[in-house]
């Protein structure tokens, strides 16, 4: 089971960090490249404990919907989605969040099965594992540049 962690440090508030993080509308704009877009259950705003968000984007040249549902959540540390219906045998994405000196740093520990058995796996290891990455990486950079830009705005 492919397992990744990141760490991204924002210079801003943990409560400003884990707020924009749970933000449908974010989610979009970071994954605008995929069309990705809500189209049931929690749609825009903030999603939060056993709210389900179904997603809908294009990926490797697919329309594929995907829904995930807030199975943990404590305000402002940590929150966990899970799927519970789409294209993956599973997933769960945890993230944390850490009072430091600089801010927040955020930590995403995403883990999923991959479907279809030995083929999966192979694809894991060839290209889905590094897609998968790279999808958080930019999310996270759009997150880190909103939390971050808003702090400056706040205090200008």
């Amino acid at each position: 089971m492919p397992f990744i962690i990141l760490d991204t440090i924002i210079r801003a508030p943990i409560e400003t960090c884990f707020d924009i993080s749970r933000s449908i509308d974010l989610h979009m704009l970071s994954t605008a490249h995929t069309g990705e877009e809500a189209i049931a259950g929690k749609t825009s705003g903030l999603i939060g404990l056993g709210e389900t968000v179904t997603w809908r984007a294009r990926h490797f040249g697919l329309w594929l919907s995907l829904t995930s549902k807030i199975t943990q959540y404590d305000w402002p540390f940590c929150f966990t989605d899970e799927m519970v219906e789409g294209p993956f045998h599973s997933f769960r994405h945890e993230h944390l969040f850490t009072r430091i000196s600089q801010g927040t740093l955020m930590e995403d520990n995403f883990s999923y099965r991959s479907p279809l058995g030995p083929l999966g796996r192979i694809a894991d290891r060839i290209f889905l594992r590094q897609y998968m990455a790279d999808l958080l990486l930019r999310r996270n950079q759009v997150l880190k540049e909103v939390a971050e830009n808003m702090l400056f705005i706040k205090h200008n």
